[in-house]
C-alpha cells in the first residue's frame, strides 16, 4: 500500500537523522513514489512529508542530504499544484536564494536549488511575482550570464563531462519559466539585460546545446513584447540570428540534427518580429526567406514545424517589400497554394492562407516597380503575369488616347469640308471654248451664242495652293426647269473617258466637275477623312515618341508638292487639241496629224499615238521584209 509505505519513509527520515547514507536512500524511495502521482503526493502533504523535508534541506548538514531533500521536494511540487502552492512562499525562495551564493556550496546543490525554483515558477503567477520580488530572478541571471563553460567539449549534456553547463541549461529554463506562462512582462523587462551575453553565446559557439537553451529563452523573452523586441534589434541580435540561421543552412551535408536546430532558430526569429513586422526588414539582407523557403521543402519536417516556419515567413513578409519580392522570386507563392491545397491540417492551411493574404496586394505593386528595384531580381517569373496585365492596361490607356485623337482630327477635317469652296472643272471650260471655236454649223452657233448671252457669271472664288491663287473660273448655270445642256454632258463624257482617278490631294485642291454632285462629293471627302485618320492612328500607336506636329508638317508639305505637280499635269492635259476637237469632223490621218502638230498632248492621247507609231513601225518593217524575200 502506497499510503504505508510513505508513512515508514517518512518515520525512517524522522529517526535516521544521524544517518545521511539512509536518509537520502528514503528520499530517493518517497519521490520515486511521488513522481507523476498526484494522489500520492496530496497524502504525503497532508501526513506532513512535504514540511518535514522543507526543513530537513535547511537544517541538514551534510550535503547529499540536502541535495536529495531538494530535488524530492521539485518532484512533489510538480506532481501537484497544492503542494506548489503550499511551499510557494517569499521564505522559501530566500532560502533557495542562501544556498546559491553560498561559497561552500556545490555545483549539483546549486542545481538542485535552481530546479525547485523552476518548479515554483512554472504555471505559478504567485511565483513569478515572488522570483521577482525576492531578487532571485536578478540571480538566476547572474548564474546566466557568469557562468564559464567549455564550448570545446564534444558533448556538453554530458553530465560528467562539464557539470557547469547543467547548471547554466537549468536557469535558461528556469528564466523561460519566470516569463512565460503566464507571460509576465515585468520579468521580461528585467530578463532582456543579459541579451547582449546571449548574443555572444550565439556569435562563439553554433553547437546546439549552446543555440537551443538561449533560442527557447530568446523567444519566451521577447514573446508579445513590442519593447523587449525593440531592444533586441537594437543590439544586433536578429542580426545574429539570422546569421546563425545562414550558417546551418548553408552546411554542406545538412544533417538532421542541424535542420532541427534550424527550425529552433526559426521560431525565435518569429517571435523576435511577430509584433512589429517592420523590423523584418533587417532579416532581407540576409536572404532569411529563401534560407526558409529552402528549409520548409524539407521532406522531414513534421506538421508543427512547417506552420512555424510559414508562420515566420508571414511576418517577413507583411510589411517588408524586398521580404516579398524574395518571396516571388524564389516561388514562394505557389509553395504556398501547394501546402494550401494538399494539407488536411487546419493550422496549416491557416498559416499558408496568412502568408498568401499579405501578398495579395503586393504582387501588383512589385510588378510595377520591377525595374526600379534595387534588387538582383534572377527568377522573376512569378512577376511576368501581372507585368503583362499591367502591360494591356496600358495599351487599353493608349487605344482610348488614339480613339480620342481619331475623332478629333475627323471633326477638324469636318469642319475643313465645311469651309472648302466648290470649284469648277476648267476642263469644262476649255472644252466649251474649243466647241464654240470649231463649230460648222451657223445655227448651232447661233444657239451658243444665246446660251452664252443666257449664262451667269459666278462670283469669284479662290482656292489657296502653295500660297497662290486660282484665276476666277465661269462656268454656266442652268435657268430654271432647263436641262443640262450638251457641253456639260460633253465635259463629262470627256472626263469619264479620261479616266482620271480622285485622289486625296485633288479632292482638297483641285477643281470639282460639274458632274460631280454633292453626295459624291462628300463620300471622297469621307474618304480622305478615314486615311488620314487612320494614317494618324498608325504614325501614333507604332511610333509614339515621334512629333506628331513634325510628322503632320511633312505631310502637309508632300500633300502640297503633289498637288501642285498634278495641277501642271492636269493644265497640259485640258490644252491638248485632241480633247478639244471632239465636235470636228475628223479621220484617221487628219487627227493623227492633229496630234503630232500639238505640243502638250494629255496621257490618253499621248498613249493613242504611241500606239499607233508603233503599229505603223511594224507594218513598215513587216513590208520591208516580204519586198527582200520577194526580191
Amino acid at each position: 500500500d502506497v499510503k504505508t509505505d510513505l508513512n515508514l519513509l517518512l518515520e525512517c527520515l524522522k529517526y535516521q537523522m544521524d544517518c545521511p547514507l539512509s536518509q537520502k536512500e528514503a528520499l530517493i524511495t518517497i519521490y520515486s513514489i511521488c513522481q507523476q502521482n498526484s494522489e500520492a503526493s496530496e497524502y504525503f502533504r497532508e501526513i506532513g512529508g512535504l514540511m518535514f523535508i522543507n526543513d530537513l534541506a535547511k537544517s541538514s548538514v551534510h550535503c547529499i542530504v540536502k541535495e536529495a531533500a531538494l530535488f524530492t521536494l521539485g518532484i512533489i511540487i510538480e506532481s501537484n499544484v497544492y503542494c506548489q502552492q503550499t511551499l510557494c512562499t517569499s521564505a522559501l525562495f530566500e532560502d533557495l536564494i542562501l544556498f546559491l551564493i553560498k561559497k561552500d556550496s556545490g555545483v549539483n546543490l546549486k542545481r538542485m536549488s535552481v530546479y525547485v525554483i523552476l518548479v515554483l515558477v512554472s504555471n505559478n503567477k504567485n511565483g513569478q511575482t515572488y522570483v521577482r520580488d525576492t531578487g532571485c530572478i536578478s540571480l538566476l541571471l547572474q548564474l546566466f550570464s557568469r557562468t564559464t563553460l567549455s564550448t570545446s567539449e564534444k558533448n556538453l549534456s554530458d553530465e560528467n563531462t562539464d557539470p557547469c553547463y547543467q547548471l547554466w541549461s537549468s536557469v535558461c529554463s528556469t528564466l523561460c519559466a519566470c516569463v512565460n506562462n503566464p507571460q509576465n512582462e515585468d520579468n521580461q523587462n528585467i530578463c532582456c539585460s543579459v541579451f547582449p551575453y546571449a548574443k555572444e553565446w550565439l556569435e562563439s559557439c553554433t553547437k546546439p546545446e549552446i543555440v537551443r537553451p538561449i533560442c527557447s529563452f530568446l523567444g519566451l523573452t521577447v514573446a508579445n513584447n513590442s519593447y523587449v523586441q525593440k531592444y533586441f534589434v537594437s543590439i544586433g541580435g536578429l542580426d545574429t540570428l539570422a546569421k546563425v540561421l545562414l550558417e546551418l543552412m548553408h552546411d554542406s551535408c545538412l544533417s538532421h540534427s542541424s535542420m532541427k536546430l534550424a527550425v529552433v532558430v526559426t521560431k525565435t526569429l518569429d517571435a523576435c518580429i511577430a509584433n512589429n513586422s517592420a523590423t523584418g526588414v533587417v532579416l532581407a539582407k540576409y536572404h532569411t526567406v529563401s534560407e526558409l523557403l529552402k528549409l520548409l521543402s524539407n521532406e522531414t519536417l513534421t506538421t508543427g514545424e512547417k506552420i512555424s516556419i510559414i508562420l515566420t515567413i508571414g511576418h517577413c513578409t507583411e510589411v517588408c517589400e524586398e521580404n516579398q519580392c524574395e518571396l516571388l522570386q524564389n516561388n514562394g507563392l505557389p509553395l504556398m497554394i501547394q501546402v494550401l491545397t494538399e494539407s488536411q491540417d487546419e493550422e496549416l492551411i491557416k498559416a499558408a492562407t496568412f502568408v498568401l493574404q499579405n501578398c495579395k496586394q503586393m504582387t501588383e505593386q512589385l510588378s510595377l516597380k520591377l525595374h526600379d528595384n534595387s534588387l538582383n531580381v534572377n527568377n522573376a517569373e512569378e512577376l511576368d503575369v501581372q507585368v503583362r496585365k499591367r502591360c494591356l492596361q496600358d495599351y487599353w490607356k493608349k487605344a482610348k488616347e488614339i480613339l480620342h485623337r481619331i475623332n478629333s482630327v475627323e471633326k477638324e477635317h469636318d469642319k475643313e469640308r465645311e469651309q472648302v469652296e466648290i470649284f469648277v472643272d476648267e476642263s469644262s471650260v476649255a472644252n466649251s471654248e474649243a466647241l464654240k471655236s470649231h463649230e460648222v454649223n451657223p445655227a448651232d452657233s447661233r444657239k451658243c451664242t444665246e446660251r452664252a448671252h443666257k449664262d451667269v457669271c459666278c462670283p469669284q472664288l479662290t482656292s489657296k495652293l502653295n500660297n497662290q491663287v486660282l484665276a476666277p473660273c465661269v462656268t454656266s448655270a442652268p435657268q430654271k426647269n432647263e436641262t443640262v445642256n450638251t457641253m456639260d454632258a460633253a465635259s463629262t463624257r470627256q472626263t469619264e473617258q479620261r479616266n482620271i482617278p480622285c485622289s486625296v490631294t485633288e479632292l482638297q485642291t483641285d477643281s470639282v466637275p460639274p458632274s460631280h454632285n454633292v453626295n459624291g462629293k462628300t463620300a471622297c471627302g469621307n474618304n480622305r477623312s478615314g486615311l488620314q485618320a487612320g494614317l494618324h492612328f498608325l504614325v501614333t500607336f507604332f511610333l509614339p515618341h515621334l512629333d506628331q506636329h513634325s510628322f503632320c508638317s511633312e505631310k502637309t508639305e508632300r500633300v502640297k508638292s503633289t498637288s501642285a505637280t498634278s495641277l501642271s499635269h492636269k493644265m497640259a492635259d485640258l490644252r491638248c487639241l485632241g480633247c478639244t476637237a471632239g465636235g470636228l469632223s475628223l479621220n484617221s490621218k487628219t487627227f493623227t496629224k492633229m496630234l503630232q502638230s500639238c505640243l502638250h498632248r494629255c496621257e490618253h492621247h499621248r498613249v493613242i499615238l504611241e500606239a499607233e507609231e508603233r503599229y505603223r513601225g511594224e507594218l513598215r518593217r513587216v513590208a520591208a521584209g516580204n519586198n527582200s524575200r520577194s526580191a
